[in-house]
């Protein structure tokens, strides 16, 4: 049995597929910063905040990581208007890459800040530094540097795992590729083609977290 690889209808549709990759870069980089930040505040509030804030952050912590994205994406879309609040495909996408982003790097965070001596800190607090002094200025550099490796993987799974918002209707590349697929009956060429873009992303994504690693932390090192 033969085949026969026909790429003109992928070309001919290049620009949707163009479209469909900016969005899944605009999606992935929002939810990579904003998730980012949410983690950083989290993991902070999870090991020094009051109880109930501990709690509350835990308990959202364990339901992302023991739900499935799919299943998160479909309350927030699907469950949420219930309750009076419509997203449209693309918004809902963020929300729900971002509180899913969010929860993995809390861990990751804690992890790394766990990480730093604990002499650095009562050091801190012999000069006299406050809490959130010594956590800005001695134990969130070191644990980055810790963490950069972990917190490149999820946020790489983070974007190959974008390709699940086509459920919604969110025009990102896989939703793109779908739908050339249905249009010009070529499944085979317009999936291989998503493929490969998808392969080309999680590099350049890899390259700039390589970036970041040499410039941010390689300045630390010369001082």
């Amino acid at each position: 049995m033969s085949y026969t690889f026909q790429f003109a209808d992928i070309w001919a549709a290049r620009w949707d597929l163009l479209w469909g990759t900016w969005l899944t870069i605009r999606l992935a980089a929002l939810s990579m910063v904003l998730s980012l930040l949410f983690a950083t505040l989290g993991a902070f509030l999870r090991m020094i905040g009051p109880r109930p804030v501990r709690m509350a952050i835990t308990a959202y912590v364990e339901l992302v990581r023991n739900t499935p994205f799919l299943v998160q994406i479909y309350i927030i879309y699907f469950g949420i208007p219930s309750v009076g609040i419509r997203l449209d495909p693309n918004t809902a996408a963020l929300v729900a890459m971002v509180l899913n982003g969010s929860a993995y790097a809390i861990e990751i965070i804690r992890a790394g800040i766990e990480s730093v001596a604990r002499g650095q800190l009562e050091a801190a607090q012999a000069l006299g530094l406050g809490r959130g002094q010594t956590f800005r200025d001695i134990v969130l550099p070191q644990a980055l540097r810790n963490v950069l490796a972990p917190l490149e993987s999820q946020f790489i799974l983070l974007l190959l795992a974008s390709s699940v918002v086509s459920a919604i209707a969110a025009n990102e590349l896989t939703a793109v590729a779908h739908h050339i697929s249905s249009e010009t009956y070529r499944s085979f060429e317009a999936y291989i083609t998503a493929a490969v873009i998808y392969v080309a992303l999680t590099l350049m994504f890899s390259a700039v977290f390589a970036l970041i690693n040499k410039v941010v932390f390689g300045k630390l090192d010369r001082k």
